[in-house]
């Protein structure tokens, strides 16, 4: 399966919360995106994570080396890191889709792919339907937008005493600011758009309680996940 980008293929660069984090919003990304959701339908997604909320099935293998190709020159200006070979610990497609009710703890406030400062996540969304975008998050108590190595124990210590407190979330997708985290930011999702972003940023899918995308790549919230090292 050969992917293409877009002829009007189209970068912005925002900055994210008061520590400066960048944020690439790149729109028109593949030539032929509706060819990446009839792949999507003829997979068979299962659930791979506890902490993501909804199945997953592995995105076609040409995808890797078009990332590649797409981001390698933008890497120096934009995030600082040198051009190189990618390394994936994660390219799949995914559906959010769990119940309100059935999330657990770390799945209702705002979470990190990984506290390498370096290290990349990427989400291109792939549906049409009004299933929220992405948005970043301040923890209130210490004040992170990100957590290195520097920040984990003490920050993953404070949020297990908050799950136990009062101001512990009710059941239910965070989607706002809240009692234990401020919104910074929110990227909007429109079809055929990825976002770029350092993977220990705090971030979260903007998900509405009330209207859950159903587990279908056809209606739901069909997007591509990776998680990207440059080596």
């Amino acid at each position: 399966m050969l992917i293409q980008p877009h002829v009007a293929l189209r970068i912005e660069k925002r900055i994210l919360g008061n520590e400066g984090a960048v944020l690439l919003v790149i729109d028109n990304l593949v030539a032929d995106p509706e060819r990446l959701v009839r792949r999507a339908a003829s997979r068979a997604f299962i659930r791979k994570s506890k902490y993501f909320p909804g199945p997953r099935t592995p995105a076609p293998a040409m995808y890797l080396p078009f990332l590649e190709s797409v981001l390698n020159p933008l890497l120096r200006e934009h995030f600082g890191i040198q051009p190189g070979r990618f390394r994936f610990s994660m390219c799949h497609y995914s559906l959010v889709a769990t119940p309100p009710e059935a999330l657990s703890f770390l799945q209702r406030v705002p979470h990190i792919d990984s506290t390498d400062r370096d290290g990349l996540a990427t989400v291109h969304y792939l549906f049409r339907g009004n299933w929220g975008g992405t948005a970043f998050y301040r923890h209130r108590e210490s004040g992170f937008e990100s957590i290195d190595p520097s920040r984990c124990e003490a920050y993953f210590r404070q949020l297990e005493a908050e799950s136990q407190g009062g101001n512990a979330p009710p059941p239910g997708y965070i989607n706002g600011d809240t009692a234990l985290f401020e919104q910074t930011a929110r990227a909007d999702a429109v079809f055929n758009r990825m976002l770029v972003y350092r993977r220990n940023s705090l971030h979260s899918a903007c998900i509405d309680d009330d209207h859950v995308p159903p587990p279908d790549p056809l209606a739901g919230r069909l997007s591509i996940n990776s998680f990207i090292d440059v080596v």
